[in-house]
């Protein structure tokens, strides 16, 4: 069984933040599966055939990789941000397990990538310089009650958070939920960071305090960051301010 099948984290936009390792494996590629936007990314060449597939079948569109490598094919799945952070590097090892022993032979690898939480967070200074934890605030996969109780421990035991999926034009309340929940249990004005688009042309960073913050300022292409107690901003004379959560908080 000659055919293999490479996880790739592609970073979070800008084509300088995709590693070499992941670059190389790109170019050896025979087939590239993914979500629509992050194939489109991916540039044709004679000898690489591209499966856009919409972002609501990462089950089928494992298969369909796994299955292609079984036939000999070089197969990269493509994520963005890290393919192992709510991404698919979960939805091929689900395949895997539920699916023929043929695939278990196969050699699959993944490679690390640069995630939207990671670039937000090295914009705006180092909120997550300390503990913190990341949640996916869709209720897609999993019920909003699950996410309530995970946000109100967060906050609870003082983490920094990142917030993935804040707001869906579909699903717009989930973030104003969230807003009340982290207003009811933090009761300050711990800085609140929205990165759109980080690494991009249109890239836009703006810093809030918590308690003055609205559920309008995220969207999905937006990296939500809320700091612990501890996070700290340092204001700069025509420069952006720097917020940071230092490292001997208690």
């Amino acid at each position: 069984m000659s055919g293999k099948v490479v996880i790739a984290g592609i970073g979070p936009g800008a084509d300088n933040l995709v590693t070499p390792e992941v670059s190389t494996a790109l170019a050896e590629a025979t087939d590239i599966v993914g979500y629509i936007p992050y194939v489109e990314r991916v540039a044709n060449r004679p000898g690489l055939t591209l499966h856009p597939s919409d972002n609501r079948v990462e089950i089928d569109r494992s298969r369909h990789a796994l299955e292609m490598a079984v036939e000999g094919r070089n197969v990269v799945v493509v994520s963005s941000g890290d393919p192992g952070v709510f991404a698919m590097a979960s939805a091929v090892f689900e395949a895997i397990e539920a699916g023929p022993e043929e695939w278990r032979n196969l050699e699959i690898q993944v490679l690390p990538g640069i995630t939207a939480m990671l670039a937000a967070s090295a914009r705006a200074g180092a909120p997550l310089g300390h503990d913190f934890c990341t949640i996916n605030l869709s209720d897609n996969l999993k019920p909003w009650h699950l996410i309530e109780k995970r946000l109100r421990l967060a906050a609870q035991a003082d983490f920094a958070m990142a917030f993935y999926n804040p707001r869906s034009k579909s699903r717009p309340e989930g973030f104003e939920k969230t807003l009340i929940i982290l207003n009811e249990e933090c009761q300050d004005d711990r800085p609140v960071i929205f990165a759109r688009n980080v690494s991009r042309p249109d890239e836009t960073i703006k810093i809030c305090p918590l308690n003055e913050t609205t559920a309008d300022m995220a969207d999905m292409r937006t990296m939500v960051i809320v700091g612990s107690s501890k996070t700290r901003i340092i204001n700069r004379c025509g420069a952006a301010p720097l917020v940071y959560t230092p490292r001997s908080a208690s």
